[in-house]
């Protein structure tokens, strides 16, 4: 397939390993924030072919894993309500809450639909009209677009039994809480190459200034990774600080204006809470009150009490990068995929499910010889 073949290629991986090695003197600590970048370090094994100065840390780069234990509840209540149908994908089926999953609420006679687009949700809310239909949304700016588009033609609809619980949030603010910690040993990031190609990369730079941290946007391929840690080494040797953007097949400096367009039109930034981080300033999108009458927290009330995390998972410790899934003592033993104790070990970029999948043979695999 152009554009990912070519990318696992071990032509073009050695000579670039050997420049890495050469030129790095010292340690140095790296983020990836997409949780899609750790599963490719994880599935090639990319820490192996790595100098042992270069530490990859993993960041808080996976949607599902930061929606708080408060909107799962509330998903979990919506959906048990009467006459009610839950849309949501397949990754937050099995995300643990305090009383238990969307598998579980589905097995206590709610009525929770796996879509595979937004815009599935509205055929649900068309086809079912006596039924209030809420869009369990989620997702970092990424997908907003397309939870944009469901509520635009709700509205163009005219469908009055479609609501959306959005649980959007933003990655700069993220980065920014992660910098300002006391126990950051961050020196430079990996940035998500499919966040920008939507935002564009002017986020970045006063982030890079401000905490002397290079930022290198990448994408999700065995060579996107190394080519993003070979130019974090390289500025990070010549005392540099800059956003370099190595996923320019992809990513533009403006990114996607008719995206950025729709999603302002219907979101606006707020402070959002992110499980295991706390609440982030601007750090998630919220609908406007003109399309108040399609925000399910707006439509609906409830009070689902107080929510703490459970003191039995340190996933907030996972996203923030301070350990890694295999310094949990509950990693693999308690916490599997299907009987999982926090979201990393759940969604299809979580760290601990990256690394239960991936770590449990040895050695580099698939790049293509």
């Amino acid at each position: 397939m152009k554009y990912q073949s070519e990318f696992r290629d071990a032509d073009p991986i050695q000579p670039l390993l050997k420049r890495i090695a050469d030129r790095v003197s010292r340690p140095w600590t790296i983020m990836e924030v997409c949780g899609g970048q750790t599963h490719t370090i994880a599935r090639y094994a990319l820490e192996e072919l790595l100098p042992e100065q270069i530490d990859l840390i993993h960041g808080p780069g996976c949607p599902v894993c930061v929606t708080p234990l408060e909107q799962i509840e509330a998903a979990i209540h919506l959906a048990l309500q009467p006459d009610t149908i839950l849309c949501t994908f397949g990754d937050m089926m099995r995300v643990p809450g305090l009383t238990g999953d969307l598998f579980d609420a589905r097995s206590r006679s709610a009525d929770v639909r796996i879509i595979t687009s937004t815009l599935d949700a509205l055929t649900v809310a068309q086809e079912n009209p006596e039924h209030d239909v809420i869009l369990f949304a989620l997702g970092f700016e990424t997908t907003a677009p397309t939870t944009s588009i469901a509520i635009k033609q709700s509205k163009q609809l005219a469908l009055g039994n479609f609501s959306v619980l959005a649980a959007h949030v933003r990655v700069p603010p993220a980065m920014e809480l992660i910098l300002d910690s006391p126990d950051c040993r961050v020196d430079a990031f990996l940035a998500a190459g499919h966040v920008c190609t939507v935002t564009g990369t002017g986020e970045y730079p006063p982030i890079a200034a401000r905490y002397a941290v290079p930022i290198v946007i990448t994408g999700f391929e065995p060579l996107d990774i190394l080519l993003g840690i070979d130019a974090a080494v390289t500025q990070l040797e010549q005392g540099r600080a800059e956003v370099d953007n190595r996923y320019a097949r992809a990513v533009q400096a403006e990114g996607n204006p008719i995206a950025r367009s729709m999603v302002d039109e219907i979101f606006a930034v707020t402070d959002r809470a992110w499980r295991g981080l706390g609440v982030i300033a601007q750090g998630g999108l919220t609908i406007r009150e003109t399309f108040a009458e399609y925000d399910a927290t707006a439509r609906f009330h409830w009070d689902i009490g107080s929510v703490r995390e459970p003191t039995d998972c340190p996933a907030a410790s996972v996203l923030q990068g301070l350990i890694r899934p295999s310094q949990c003592a509950q990693f693999g033993n308690r916490c599997q995929p299907e009987h999982p104790l926090g979201a990393p070990m759940v969604s299809t970029e979580g760290a601990c499910a990256a690394y239960f999948r991936y770590r449990q043979t040895a050695g580099p695999a698939g790049i293509s010889t």
